[in-house]
């Protein structure tokens, strides 16, 4: 399946993607750029896809009395700029010129925070269900598409940003295959890449 190449606005929107506003954000620091994109993997319930508990849980609407794990988790005000559905469909949440609440506690290339100057994507998956392939299509299109507007320096997990705390998007994640659909090399400075997370 191959999609149209995806632009970024001057606002920090992507006109292709399907926009939900999430009240869960606020403004970058002051001279804050986004360098740094973090891929996340998420799925509500937990191991189901193709539902509405994701977007419920970024716009505060999710009911806890719908599922025993909604009841857990229905107090979190978190968000990120994008999802991608596991049929490569686009939602954006948040301006990419604003802060998504999406890392948490996190840090990378020595600084904190990475809410500052990172961009969440989050994939609909688990650790252990393999993402579908025209996932990978879209999310290098996005990525390519914030690299033309941002100085982008690299794309990591969640898990590097937040060792021991955080495993998504899982070992079932293939960089590999990103680095190819992005035509940037794996590890390589300033381009799309893992890099070496900050020591715990």
């Amino acid at each position: 399946m191959r999609h149209r190449t995806l632009a970024v606005d001057a606002a920090g929107y992507v006109a292709a993607a399907r926009q939900i506003a999430s009240p869960n954000f606020d403004a970058r620091p002051q001279d804050a750029e986004p360098t740094l994109v973090v891929v996340h993997g998420i799925s509500l319930p937990p191991g189901i896809f193709r539902g509405y508990g994701v977007v419920r849980l970024f716009t505060n609407t999710l009911d806890p009395a719908t599922n025993p794990y909604y009841a857990t988790i229905a107090h979190l005000r978190v968000s990120a700029h994008f999802f991608i559905r596991r049929d490569g469909s686009l939602i954006q949440f948040v301006s990419c010129n604003d802060r998504a609440w999406h890392a948490g506690v996190s840090s990378w290339g020595g600084r904190e925070r990475c809410n500052d100057f990172s961009i969440g994507i989050e994939l609909e998956g688990t650790d252990e269900v393999p993402y579908a392939r025209v996932q990978y299509t879209r999310l290098a299109a996005l990525l390519l598409a914030l690299k033309r507007r941002y100085p982008i320096e690299a794309a990591v997990g969640h898990s590097d940003v937040a060792p021991g705390r955080k495993t998504d998007p899982g070992p079932v994640f293939d960089w590999d295959r990103l680095a190819r659909l992005t035509g940037a090399p794996r590890l390589a400075p300033g381009a799309f890449g893992q890099g070496t997370p900050d020591a715990v």
